[in-house]
């Protein structure tokens, strides 16, 4: 039988009410006759709540203490197994045999970085044993084991990264994503009033939504699906089974010929959190071999003359004010700390052909205020760094003059 992955996140199980009903369409996808395995987040805010915890029983100490990451993905680890557990139990009750499984016992080998690591191989044996008996396979997400047998946790959004990577190392027929939006749109529904939905995707614009911080999908998963031709489906839990609206994502050449084609194809993607340094051109070397040591992982670096704005995404960095006391330490003046900035992307085809699009950039944010700190551009993306407090206010203008 053919191998279908699906995802569950944070918000469609939420509550055990909302897992039975995740576990009524488990049963009806095995019912239609494919072998299923599922991988689940943790139950709505868990992960937060632990999080928060942690931070509490390190301040115990006094104010500032900050609690190990080793630790952390101990800690926050859990969430997953509460919900995997409860889903087999409900499949169970449904009359389907189901096993579950942590991210090790899956068989998932990570780096040795905690709090956002990376798998480096998936060992699916156990899963495909338990497959071959006719059971369901339910999946913690967002975590795995190193190589140095710890346990490691993805960083955000790492179980779309769990079950891409699992759908490769299966042969899955496709990967199915779901969450509370039904679907890829132009820009974040809860952001931008009445944006486009996008039905048909090219992995590659997918992936450079997924690296400006589009919420939709994790760019490592993103990435595991381009290495490993995975279709992914990304759907609205609540819809009925074959009902609703879903984006298809592919490495097909016609969607991006399409794409191509249609220069209105276009979103708007903004991150908040990102720390921005302003170093010297000569000390930069230095810089990146601290931020590597402080486990930090580097997004834009825009160089221009005697010095550099280097970008630093703190969605995985729980302790990002140590690392900046850090960062300013080793550097010293070569390098000055801004502080925590957003970033705003247009992110389509045909941006960078001529100069009107970066023109309507800059028209944009002043128009409301928003001055650029820096501003880069590639083919496929121009992004801005902007204060945090614009930037709702900035994606509303850009895809206003971008998209509608």
């Amino acid at each position: 039988m053919s191998v279908i992955v699906q995802k569950y996140g944070g918000s469609s199980v939420a509550d055990v009410q909302k897992i039975g009903l995740v576990a009524d369409r488990v049963a009806m996808a095995k019912r239609d006759g494919h072998d299923v395995v599922v991988v689940v987040s943790a139950m709505g805010k868990t992960t937060d709540e632990l999080i928060g915890l942690a931070r509490r029983a390190a301040e115990t100490a006094g104010a500032g203490a900050e609690p190990p990451r080793r630790e952390l993905d101990m800690l926050v680890s859990t969430g997953e197994r509460v919900t995997m557990a409860l889903l087999s139990i409900a499949l169970h009750a449904r009359g389907h045999d189901a096993i579950s499984f942590t991210g090790s016992q899956s068989g998932i080998l990570t780096n040795d970085r905690h709090f956002d690591a990376r798998i480096i191989e998936v060992r699916p044996h156990r899963i495909q044993d338990e497959l071959s008996r006719g059971r369901i396979v339910i999946v913690a997400g967002y975590q795995g084991m190193s190589y140095k047998r710890e346990i490691t946790t993805l960083g955000r959004g790492g179980s779309d990264t769990t079950a891409v990577a699992l759908a490769a190392a299966l042969g899955a027929e496709r990967c199915e994503i779901y969450s509370d939006v039904d679907g890829v749109y132009s820009a974040d529904p809860r952001v931008v009033a009445d944006p486009r939905h996008l039905p048909d995707m090219d992995l590659s614009m997918l992936g450079e939504m997924a690296e400006a911080g589009a919420k939709v999908l994790n760019a490592q998963a993103v990435e595991w699906a381009r290495r490993s031709k995975i279709v992914i489906h990304a759907r609205k839990t609540a819809d009925p089974v074959g009902g609703g609206r879903e984006t298809i994502a592919s490495d097909d050449g016609e969607i991006a010929r399409a794409q191509d084609e249609n220069k209105n194809v276009r979103a708007i993607v903004g991150i908040g959190g990102v720390m921005v340094a302003c170093v010297g051109a000569a000390s930069l070397p230095l810089f990146l071999a601290t931020a590597a040591t402080e486990e930090l992982s580097v997004g834009d670096v825009i160089v221009a003359g005697d010095g550099a704005f280097v970008h630093l995404p703190l969605l995985n960095v729980p302790d990002w004010e140590r690392c900046a006391r850090a960062l300013e330490r080793g550097l010293g003046a070569a390098a000055t700390i801004l502080g925590k900035r957003a970033v705003v992307s247009v992110v389509g085809y045909g941006l960078t052909g001529t100069s009107g699009a970066l023109g309507r950039v800059y028209e944009c944010l002043g128009r409301i205020d928003a001055p650029a700190v820096c501003l880069s551009a590639g083919p496929l993306r121009i992004s801005a760094t902007i204060d945090e407090s614009k930037l709702n206010e900035a994606q509303k203008a850009l895809h206003a003059a971008f998209v509608d």
